[in-house]
């Protein structure tokens, strides 16, 4: 029987393996990327045709991504790209990149990560390391995958082997890049974490090694469960201190202060992104499965959820007396940044298309601004960016700060504007009737 493991070893420490990255999104395509330019011979794998074209075309969709980067290594023929499966066949490590939403009533789908498990084991070079990105819940790499590829009539440890290393990639944050942000590795068996660990230090500073496939996945989904929590408190209390009369913002600040004991997190008008709306909830199905039911997860995920319409709600209490005059469609609101993030070109369950959404139900004549995002078509909205004019702003009666983009010109905005309702305390030096915060 021939040993694979030494050979894959031997090759992974020499850098003589070549990589395939299924799925080349947010996580995908910078960590193709960053094997590429660290020398190791990559190929992207991808179904979506216009991806591949940009690609092609030499221009990255991903902002972690600079166009000069993937120019260097594709010129460099440290990469490439295709959406045939079979080139499988000739790669030594695959790592699996793609989505996982979630159903209704918090069920986890991962279909897209069986579709491509399925298409990868009927391609499989023998001895390879599969090593799955994807967040998923506790037990999906030895439960469903593991079965989806030994039902091939391969067996793990002896034809393949097979980790989960969870993506802990913040878009957009130039203090923790990819290559400095700790990797957590957790195999089916002690080699596949020694394989994959070794194929992580071509890239990471920190490898973290844990006992089991499910510890890794386990953590993943406590990060962004401890993170949802909370925001999810933190907006529950910004809601109670407006009640009291109170500033949450000063009382945040003061409280940070305090050098030990308190994580500074603010509210906003609700949590948008891959991670934070969705990870949390794959936990919480997983323990029901076991009769648990986590209180605290579903708590904060309907606070945040309700934030969207506490916020209309605030802003229709701030023009009733414009609305007895006036009817709703002659009221004009500005909803100012639409993006999930500050300064990132993503709208994956933003909020501010919520604000928008439940604005334009209610009767509100509604527009936006973005200096990102030139137009939105998406569900039930339809519409195009304003451009940021004084005679165009004079016209609102009520401008939303939705997302703190660092190159929208908030004095502009303040000097201009009627009324301001402020999500992300972008004013937060400034005291006027005008300005209402959060």
């Amino acid at each position: 029987m021939v040993n694979y493991f030494n050979g894959l070893k031997e090759r992974i420490l020499k850098k003589k393996v070549k990589i395939a990255v299924v799925g080349l999104g947010y996580v995908g395509l910078p960590l193709a990327v960053e094997f590429a330019k660290k020398g190791l011979n990559v190929v992207g794998i991808e179904i979506d045709k216009d991806r591949l074209r940009q690609i092609k075309r030499k221009e990255s969709y991903i902002i972690d991504v600079p166009s000069e980067d993937l120019i260097m290594v594709l010129k460099k023929g440290r990469f490439s790209v295709s959406s045939d499966f079979k080139i499988l066949k000739e790669v030594d490590v695959i790592i699996i990149c793609v989505p996982t939403p979630l159903k209704r009533k918090y069920r986890p789908d991962i279909s897209y990560i069986k579709q491509a498990v399925k298409r990868i084991a009927k391609n499989l070079r023998l001895g390879s390391l599969i090593i799955l990105e994807s967040t998923t819940y506790p037990g999906t790499t030895e439960e469903v995958i593991l079965p989806l590829i030994e039902q091939e009539g391969l067996r793990h440890g002896r034809d393949f082997y097979l980790s989960f290393s969870p993506e802990r990639i913040d878009p957009n944050n130039k203090d923790f890049p990819l290559k400095i942000i700790p990797k957590v590795v957790g195999g089916i068996n002690k080699q596949a974490t020694e394989l994959t660990v070794l194929v992580y230090k071509n890239i990471i500073k920190k490898v973290v090694p844990v006992s089991s496939s499910r510890v890794a996945e386990a953590t993943k989904l406590l990060e962004n469960t401890f993170r949802l929590i909370n925001i999810g408190f933190i907006n529950e209390l910004a809601m109670m201190c407006h009640k009291m009369n109170i500033d949450v913002w000063e009382v945040i600040e003061a409280a940070s202060t305090k050098p030990f004991g308190f994580m500074r997190f603010y509210p906003g008008p609700g949590v948008g992104g891959h991670c934070i709306p969705k990870d949390p909830l794959y936990l919480y199905w997983k323990a029901k499965h076991f009769g648990f039911k986590s209180r605290f997860i579903k708590l904060a995920s309907e606070v945040i959820n309700y934030m969207p319409k506490y916020v209309v709600g605030r802003v229709v209490d701030l023009l009733k007396s414009k609305m007895q005059r006036r009817r709703r469609h002659k009221i004009k609101i500005l909803v100012v940044g639409v993006t999930y993030k500050k300064d990132v070109k993503d709208l994956r369950k933003s909020p501010a298309l919520d604000l928008i959404d439940i604005l334009q139900k209610k009767g509100f004549f509604v527009s936006y601004y973005d200096p990102l995002i030139p137009y939105l078509k998406i569900n039930h909205i339809n519409l195009k960016s304003i451009l940021l004019e004084k005679l165009k702003l004079v016209k609102f009666d009520c401008v939303i700060i939705a997302t703190d983009h660092s190159s929208i010109d908030y004095d502009f905005i303040l000097k201009n504007s009627a009324l301001i309702f402020d999500t992300r305390n972008v004013y937060r030096q400034i005291r006027t009737d005008k300005l209402i915060r959060l």
